[in-house]
């Protein structure tokens, strides 16, 4: 069977009669056996998935009319996201066999479309991690070299969409945990504004910066993805009210942007040499296509990452609180009092980063420490924001790189937190200022590792960000 890369060649094929729904899936289901080495998926839904995708032969061949924009689609989800009557389990053994009472807002809405949720993707345990390393299911292997890291937290779902195990995935976004992963596997990864795509069914981490993010192969896909998940939704407080404009009637763009760089992260030392010959050239295809490219420079660059850890591990110190082993999840059966319950509980039920970040959030909340730590946080959280849409008033666009290196050796940064999180330092401004943005493949290095970039726009500019990544893709 081919490769398929858009919905639309799925479609024309099943209606041309070269393939059916229920082959196409019967495909992916044995692309998942011949890739479980990787470590892909936490559970795969393969006999829903096959009778789904017989409904859908069914509706096409008697009333086609009743097929949804997404019939033909086979997607994967992100462990952190529910689906009703499944498991969820956001990589932690506190929430092992942990079944959903209901199903995200953003999975409602693509079901009822006509997608079909062929499994649940493995990931870093309560999407804290950029390796994908974290999970108490084992780590996830990036496909392109099995020795090397996926990126995280939702490496899983990046991974499902390189192996062609399905054609697009839902992941989530924190600090870039779309992004990175799609910069290291060599696919599409977009995460949107914040409260564009309601958090209602989303394991939280970081209540404030969690977004629905989408991985793919054409930006067409994205688009359709996300018009159909946006837009209001009473589960969720923090939702936009905007209008959700057609994102997938909105592809052509047809001006000359104003683009921005940052001269501090083309020159940073962080920052590998491949990666940036990779974002020089873009830069000069941009010049050389006429549009005006400018170095900026951003004084808040090296702040942005641990302002990041401070907020967002507060955020999951409160969110985490939940997980205490009396309502639901691991509960340790030998403790011989209710503090020892919590306490063992949440000590054998957790893994070491979560309890890591707990401990960090819970420190940087307590008393005499909540003003030297959380409120100067808030306050760079703010400036950050403000300078970043500024730019993006005068600029249309801001090209980063995503990741500052190609992926990684398993194993080599585990040892060291540090030097992990320093991994989200070109990822963690979108998610602070709550803009859009877009990693897109970029190349490779000379020893077959994937290069990404990143586009970010100004607040729900999002037709705008994906009709140019489609615009840079083709060129």
């Amino acid at each position: 069977m081919p490769k398929f890369d858009s919905l639309s060649s799925v479609q024309e094929a099943i209606k041309k009669g070269e393939i059916s729904c229920t082959a196409l899936v019967k495909h992916y289901l044995q692309q998942i056996k011949n890739s479980e080495s990787l470590n892909i998926y936490l559970e795969v839904f393969e006999e829903e998935a096959i009778q789904k995708a017989k409904d859908c032969d069914l509706l096409l061949k008697n009333e086609p009319e009743k097929l949804g924009k997404l019939w033909g689609m086979v997607v994967s989800i992100k462990d952190v996201i529910c689906y009703k009557d499944h498991k969820v389990s956001a990589g932690s053994k506190i929430l092992e066999n942990f079944e959903s009472l209901f199903s995200a807002t953003a999975v409602e809405r693509i079901i009822e479309e006509g997608a079909i949720i062929i499994g649940r993707t493995n990931c870093d345990e309560f999407a804290m991690g950029s390796s994908n390393e974290n999970s108490a299911f084992g780590p996830v292997l990036n496909g392109v070299d099995p020795n090397k890291i996926p990126g995280g937290s939702s490496g899983g779902a990046a991974v499902s969409v390189q192996m062609d195990t399905c054609l697009a995935a839902l992941g989530t976004d924190t600090g870039g945990s779309v992004r990175q992963p799609a910069a290291l596997c060599g696919v599409l990864g977009m995460k949107p504004s914040y409260g564009r795509i309601s958090r209602h069914g989303l394991v939280a981490y970081g209540s404030s910066f969690d977004q629905v993010g989408i991985f793919g192969h054409q930006i067409e896909d994205i688009a359709i993805l996300l018009e159909l998940m946006s837009g209001p939704d009473q589960y969720d407080s923090t939702l936009s009210k905007r209008e959700v404009p057609f994102y997938s009637k909105m592809l052509n763009y047809d001006k000359k942007p104003r683009i921005a760089y940052y001269r501090s992260a083309l020159e940073h030392p962080a920052l590998d040499g491949e990666i940036k010959e990779a974002l020089q050239k873009q830069l000069a295809d941009f010049r050389q296509s006429g549009y005006e490219v400018e170095a900026v420079d951003f004084k808040y660059l090296d702040y942005m990452v641990p302002a990041y850890y401070v907020l967002t591990t507060a955020e999951a110190s409160s969110n985490l609180s939940r997980f205490d082993g009396i309502r639901y999840g691991y509960r340790e059966q030998g403790a011989g009092s209710l503090e020892e319950t919590y306490t063992q509980s949440r000590t054998r039920g957790f893994g070491e980063e979560v309890k890591r970040r707990i401990m960090l959030g819970t420190f940087v909340l307590s008393s005499g420490y909540y003003d030297a730590y959380y409120t100067k946080a808030q306050k760079v959280r703010r400036l950050i924001a403000e300078e970043t849409r500024q730019l993006l008033s005068e600029y249309d666009f801001l090209l980063m790189p995503a990741t500052p290196t190609p992926a990684w050796n398993l194993g080599e940064k585990t040892d060291d937190p540090v030097e992990m999180y320093l991994a989200d330092i070109f990822t963690v401004q979108a998610n602070m200022a709550g803009i859009p943005a877009i990693a897109f493949p970029a190349g490779k290095t000379k020893s077959g590792l994937p290069i990404g970039l990143q586009l970010l726009s100004n607040v729900f500019t999002e037709e705008e960000l994906l009709a140019f990544a489609k615009k840079v893709l083709q060129s």
